[in-house]
């Protein structure tokens, strides 16, 4: 065996010796990961992100998938010649749309997640909110100023919801069956009424209610960026609201940091904004001393 081959084994060797403490630490423990944007898109993105999710699940962890799906929601719309409408970055959802999202969502993105998956050797199942009525909802209200009023006034976006409770029996009885739960961010309201619920929020409540050892969400930028542009490794939970006050923290990344607040509120003790641009991303960020993106944190643990 030449000195080349044999210092590519040793690295691998290393690589395998540096994620065991993290294999242990984790074994047996649920991380929540929401998966969305590129790495929905992306063939190359999906093969790895259903790797690391099957590796998770055979080294003893339990993996929980929320998933969103905008994108591929708004294609199907443009395509039957509905025009998305959105009001403060939310979809604005009436009947028709609904049975839309409902389709995309609870449908053919669930179920292509799921197939990778198992395709991958994993054991996935796909849920629905609705199934066990595992995501209890209400209409969401938005407000925005009216000066004319001189108050705020109501905007009415539909079906959009927000969660009331998760019902976390659905998901405990397919972990302990050995099954990977796959969500799709869909609630039922206490008449039977269906909402779309974003997906961030979901999975942040999710986490929640199992008190899962982490909450990771996958994103299309590195992390939280500071006002130069560079990455934000760690952060206390209170330093947050002084980074959206400084308008640090905009746009689409507050429903991801309402997530993560939301599940350390829940006792979940870490909670990562990730680059899902990036191959493994997952892998990278629990296997790993350095870790990648932004680690939410209620105390000053380490990572």
């Amino acid at each position: 065996m030449g000195n080349d081959v044999l210092d590519t084994l040793m690295e691998k060797a290393k690589v395998l010796i540096e994620a065991l403490p993290y294999m242990r630490q984790f074994y047996g423990k649920r991380i929540v990961v929401k998966y969305g944007g590129k790495a929905m898109v992306s063939e190359p993105l999906k093969h790895a992100f259903a790797l690391d999710i099957v590796l998770m699940n055979y080294v003893g962890m339990h993996p929980v998938i929320v998933h969103g799906g905008g994108p591929q929601i708004g294609d199907l719309m443009k395509r039957i010649g509905k025009e998305p409408h959105f009001v403060q970055g939310m979809r604005v959802t009436d009947s028709e749309t609904m049975d839309i999202v409902e389709m995309v969502l609870g449908g053919k993105i669930n179920k292509e997640i799921v197939a990778l998956i198992n395709r991958h050797g994993g054991k996935a199942i796909g849920l629905s909110g609705k199934d066990g009525n595992l995501i209890q909802a209400s209409k969401m209200k938005v407000f925005r100023d009216n000066p004319s009023i001189g108050q705020p006034e109501i905007i009415d976006i539909g079906l959009v919801g927000k969660v009331e409770a998760i019902t976390p029996q659905v998901i405990e009885v397919l972990d302990s069956s050995g099954f990977i739960p796959v969500i799709a961010p869909v609630g039922v309201g206490k008449d039977g009424e269906t909402y779309n619920i974003n997906a961030d929020l979901v999975a942040g409540e999710i986490a929640a209610a199992l008190q899962a050892e982490k909450l990771i969400l996958l994103t299309d930028v590195p992390g939280i960026l500071d006002e130069k542009q560079q990455l934000i490794s760690t952060l206390q939970a209170d330093q947050i609201q002084a980074l959206i006050d400084q308008g640090i923290i905009s746009e689409g990344m507050l429903p991801k940091v309402e997530a993560c607040l939301t599940a350390l509120a829940g006792k979940v003790p870490k909670a990562h904004i990730i680059d899902g641009r990036v191959e493994h991303a997952l892998l990278l960020e629990i296997f790993t001393d350095q870790g990648i993106g932004t680690q939410i944190l209620a105390s000053s643990a380490s990572r």
